[in-house]
């Protein structure tokens, strides 16, 4: 027998098993530096990040992102069967061939026909364990291969579970704060008679969110690299508006619900750190300004227009800049890291929501759509 094979088999076996209960069945973060799946997401993301970066067309970068979640999922699941495969390849030529009458010398070829027949459990005549060692590693093998499509079986639908649960309350947040959301609409969209008992409710509503995606995407990473179904959509880019949102409220717009405010920033904070520590991001601040002292003003003069009233002085903006200090760096590090845009404070011009124009309406030329869109956004 081949000590060396047996312990390179024992060796890549342990490894792929190990990250495969890691990332489908351990419900908690991995804090171990290396590991083959992150080195994996490394070596496939950035190329493939790098070459979306170079399409000009937003749509069509985007749409190539998109595709990046779930391929490299599956791909994943492709490279860790083929380890097993590999791994007991190792062990069945350390063992020998299955028979006396089987070809002699027997190749790693052989090894590796014999293994993914086990694996797959496609029980061919061909190759028929006689010792001792080889039927050992067939059943072996047989259980293990039965074992793993199992998981994979269970793994994906909570996969897209998740991915689905956190979509919802980004697509609701579309007529609450624009496409794509900014904080200064959030807040002008709430300035009426019983507004800020509903920004009250969205805020916790997002506080149970952001635990929620907290534990899912911490237990699944792969989860932050699917991107939303709008170009103009992302559960980063949501997440960065609320953020915002908080951020002001906490500073003092007034009658505003400032407790819960500070509830929901505390644990969205708690979710980008922690996300950007997975992904080893290192947080800095943003190239350019989200909110030079030009822009802050335009924010205070747009929410003094939707009958709201932010608090101005330097104690609040300095309050305000100790507030953004805490989380910008890192949701910026997440942005860059995986190539999504981060939503600006205010728009620069009057945008049109999603919900109140189609492709359709693109297409056929008809506009009424989004006059329709405009004049329920006024009431909005």
């Amino acid at each position: 027998m081949n000590i060396f094979l047996v312990i390179l088999g024992t060796a890549i076996l342990f490894a792929v098993l190990l990250e495969a209960f890691e990332s489908i069945i351990l419900p908690r973060r991995v804090t171990r530096r290396f590991r083959l799946t992150r080195l994996f997401y490394r070596m496939t993301w950035i190329p493939w990040r790098a070459l979306g970066q170079r399409m000009n067309s937003l749509k069509t970068r985007e749409s190539f992102f998109s595709y990046f979640g779930p391929l490299s999922l599956l791909f994943l699941l492709v490279v860790w069967a083929n380890g097993l495969v590999v791994g007991f390849a190792c062990l069945i030529l350390a063992a020998g061939p299955p028979a006396e009458t089987y070809k002699i010398p027997m190749h790693f070829v052989d090894a590796l026909y014999m293994s993914g027949t086990n694996f797959f459990t496609l029980g061919l005549d061909e190759v028929v364990p006689r010792t001792a060692s080889t039927r050992f590693l067939t059943v072996t093998e047989a259980g293990v291969g039965l074992g793993f499509l199992a998981l994979v079986i269970g793994y994906l639908p909570v996969i897209f579970q998740s991915f689905s649960n956190r979509e919802v309350s980004v697509v609701l947040l579309d007529a609450r704060a624009g496409s794509p959301p900014t904080a200064a609409e959030l807040l002008r969209r709430h300035a009426y008679r019983g507004g800020f008992e509903a920004l009250e409710r969205l805020f916790f509503e997002w506080e149970r969110w952001s635990a929620e995606l907290l534990e899912s995407h911490l237990s699944y990473p792969v989860l932050c690299y699917f991107r939303s179904q709008h170009d103009n959509q992302s559960w980063l880019g949501a997440l960065t508006a609320i953020l915002d949102a908080c951020a002001l409220t906490i500073v003092g717009v007034e009658g505003a619900c400032v407790k819960q405010a500070q509830l929901t920033f505390a644990i969205t904070r708690h979710a980008v750190v922690d996300l950007a520590q997975i992904f080893h991001a290192t947080p800095r601040p943003p190239r350019q300004d989200r909110l030079p002292p030009a822009e802050l003003a335009r924010l205070r003069q747009s929410l003094r227009d939707g009958s709201l009233k932010l608090r101005a002085g330097d104690g609040e903006d300095r309050q305000l800049n100790d507030l953004r200090a805490m989380y910008e760096p890192y949701v910026n590090a997440l942005a860059e890291f995986l190539a999504i845009k981060l939503p600006p404070w205010i728009h620069s011009q009057k945008i049109v929501d999603s919900w109140s124009t189609s492709a359709w309406g693109r297409i056929s030329g008809a506009g009424h759509e989004d006059d329709i869109g405009a004049r329920i956004d006024e009431h909005l």
